[in-house]
């Protein structure tokens, strides 16, 4: 056998090192899925990640329920199954504040005291599945309720109380549709009321958008980066007048540059895939396996 030559050499090493650049982004970009969007079951969803050499995930449902609703043995058993999987929770996402405004009676009290005893589910599970991030949100808007003043100067009361009590772990606040902070201009409204350090953004550019804000750049410019802790990635288009979910690459967001931007502001935080789009007659993981696709050609890109 005749050794290989110098020029042979140096054409594996540029290969080698080529490859290694391709795979640069991706290890250094923390990407990661919803489970609940490839599957219920989390064995299921931990293979599916696994396949992907993806070693993030965000946790919504379990089995069914939401993970706060599950039992500490059900939370045990799926972060043994994401380790084994070789995949690490990125954050622990909560229905806490996901709730109309509770208006300030007793009844109204016994709705926030029910949503303290969901905060410290959330925390306990958290801790379990070794992350200090909880996604969690700042109301939604109920039947006929219109946003005013009063109503934010209640919630912005309410979120300082759940940082003050949620000490150790950091809440991310996700913006939403139908929520008092649905686009980044109400973010910036949050992030301006409540200082606190462990109070920050899970930034989704798309539920902006929903919204009818030009989220990026336009709504993101009007965060600050440093309090974004987490980022939900997906698309979406617009179709006879609303938004709706579309599978990455085939709508409207610029994912690429909303990613690019982020890296460049110095964001090192987590990315989730929340897919959503949903194509008749396939099922959710097909849906997801498409998306991550494309988004993986995005990362590549970055």
């Amino acid at each position: 056998m005749t050794s290989p030559t110098r020029r042979e050499l140096l054409a594996v090493s540029a290969f080698a090192f080529a490859q290694r650049l391709r795979a640069l982004p991706l290890a250094e970009i923390k990407l990661g899925i919803l489970t609940d969007e490839i599957d219920d079951d989390v064995l299921t969803a931990a293979k599916f990640l696994q396949q992907y050499n993806l070693h993030w995930a965000e946790i919504r449902n379990i089995w069914g329920p939401y993970n706060t609703a599950q039992p500490m043995e059900k939370i045990r058993e799926a972060n043994q199954i994401l380790d084994a999987h070789g995949v690490k929770v990125s954050i622990e996402g909560t229905g806490f504040f996901k709730i109309p405004l509770p208006p300030d009676t007793p009844e109204g009290r016994k709705k926030v005291e029910e949503q303290w005893a969901l905060l410290d589910k959330a925390m306990e599970r958290a801790k379990a599945f070794g992350t200090d991030r909880i996604r969690i949100f700042t109301f939604m808007l109920g039947k006929g309720e219109t946003k005013s003043d009063a109503a934010y100067g209640r919630i912005w009361e309410l979120t300082r109380e759940a940082a003050r009590r949620a000490k150790g772990f950091r809440l991310s606040v996700e913006n939403i549709g139908g929520g008092y902070v649905s686009t980044g201009a109400e973010a910036a409204l949050l992030l301006k009321n409540v200082k606190a350090d462990n109070l920050g953004m899970t930034w989704d550019p798309n539920n902006a958008a929903e919204s009818g804000e030009q989220s990026f750049p336009d709504g993101y410019r009007k965060l600050d980066p440093a309090r974004i802790f987490h980022v939900h990635l997906r698309d979406f288009k617009h179709k006879d007048g609303k938004v709706v979910w579309a599978k990455v690459g085939d709508g409207e967001m610029d994912n690429l540059g909303q990613v690019r931007t982020l890296l460049k502001d110095g964001y090192k935080g987590t990315f989730t895939l929340e897919t959503h789009w949903r194509e008749p007659g396939k099922t959710k993981m097909w849906c997801t396996e498409q998306s991550i696709g494309a988004l993986l050609d995005v990362v590549k890109k970055v």
